[in-house]
């Protein structure tokens, strides 16, 4: 189970995940829902990436966050 140290607060979690280099580059980042839902709540993190032009995905226990705005296509 996933805790948030006591000097990190919800918003600073969020503004972690969303300043990885991969999310810089444009690139794909996956959490849990369960972790995001414990650490910063789901709204917040939605409501993150819809201002950011972010597409997200669920899968299973995930979700998907695309990091750009280019199309998303199911190959198989």
């Amino acid at each position: 189970m996933v805790q948030l140290p006591d000097h990190l607060t919800p918003e600073q979690w969020l503004h972690g995940v969303f300043s990885a280099q991969e999310v810089r580059k444009g690139g794909i980042l996956k959490r849990q829902i369960r972790d995001i839902e414990r650490l910063c709540g789901r709204d917040a993190f939605l409501d993150e990436a819809r201002r950011r032009g972010f597409q997200v995905l669920r899968n299973g226990r995930h979700f998907v966050v695309f990091c750009n705005a280019d199309p998303i296509r199911r190959v198989i």
